[in-house]
């Protein structure tokens, strides 16, 4: 197996929710010790509900929120505590909408060159170089550069995003719903040009998503999350082919056909909606779960490893 170009070891973030003037604060655990390693070059998704805790998690990868407690390794380096510029060298991020992402007041040109500029070592010439290469690995033009973001498209302020990500080399990108905003024939042209920058440049990505056919078609592998917690991570053929968690057998039951007549998938997980500030004992799936039986209110379960992954679930063993 190659070399993980990212390792997250017990990785956790609580947050503290005000109930009123007179109560006491909530207790909101957005993620709870998760853990995995991405080998270099590869692409780990990472799916599940609203809430789950995927984007707090990209955050705290990206050294946007200090996690409560674990840590973040790349390349062996721990990133807690990390001069955020050394930071940004290894770590970038895509983010969801193009258009709030980008400074509307100033030109393209220099929006991919904020991050050189940042770094404050990279003399102009060398900053002009940078930005032209990064403009054209990601289809535009120089004339391109001179424009406003409001003056692209969607598909081409989203490159701009990738181009601003990519002018500083780093080793992985965090990709968080990078084509939710865009046009569906303009999604296969954004997630054509990743794939390709994978290739060429040996990237690594974390690529967060709601939509699983984006990400059964890029992935490696597969993260399923649940209230903060992995609950599968395997190989995406394996995932997709044969789901071992009654969680992951929902999200995949629970995508829309184009069939007409066949209405809204019902995949029985009823009327109760996670809550993160009130997570039932044992597995916290079970209150939903179809497969539920006696140890799951009581035990929570361990992981078990399969050939191709891991699955926290009683049912696996």
């Amino acid at each position: 197996m190659s070399t993980p170009a990212i390792e997250v070891w017990g990785l956790r973030r609580e947050f503290r929710a005000s109930q009123g003037l007179f109560a006491p604060p909530r207790r909101v655990v957005a993620v709870d010790d998760v853990s995995f390693s991405v080998p270099a070059g590869s692409v780990l998704g990472v799916v599940g509900e609203s809430g789950c805790g995927k984007t707090t998690l990209a955050r705290m990868i990206l050294g946007l929120l200090e996690p409560s407690g674990g840590e973040v390794l790349v390349d062996g380096k721990r990133l807690v505590g990390m001069d955020r510029l050394a930071r940004a060298r290894l770590i970038q991020p895509v983010f969801q909408d193009p258009f709030s992402s980008l400074n509307p007041r100033r030109r393209v040109r220099d929006i991919i060159a904020m991050p050189l500029v940042a770094q404050g070592n990279v003399t102009t010439s060398e900053i002009g170089r940078r930005v032209a290469e990064s403009l054209e690995r990601v289809g535009l033009s120089t004339e391109q550069g001179t424009r406003f973001p409001s003056q692209l498209s969607g598909g081409q302020r989203q490159r701009v995003a990738i181009a601003r990500a990519l002018v500083l080399r780093p080793r992985i990108v965090v990709c968080d719903e990078p084509t939710s905003a865009l046009d569906v024939s303009v999604q296969a042209q954004i997630l054509n040009l990743l794939a390709e920058l994978r290739r060429d440049l040996g990237l690594t990505y974390i690529f967060i998503s709601h939509n699983l056919a984006v990400v059964e078609h890029v992935a490696s592998e597969v993260a399923v999350m649940y209230l903060g917690r992995i609950v599968e991570k395997r190989e995406s053929e394996a995932l997709f082919r044969d789901p071992r968690h009654p969680y992951t057998r929902a999200l995949l039951g629970s995508v829309l056909t184009p069939e007409p007549g066949l209405g809204v998938p019902d995949v029985g997980l009823g009327d109760i909606m996670p809550d993160p500030a009130n997570i039932p004992p044992g597995c916290r799936f079970h209150p939903r779960c179809p497969a539920c039986f006696a140890p799951c209110a009581a035990t929570g379960p361990r992981i078990t490893s399969l050939e191709d992954g891991l699955v926290e679930c009683h049912l696996a063993g």
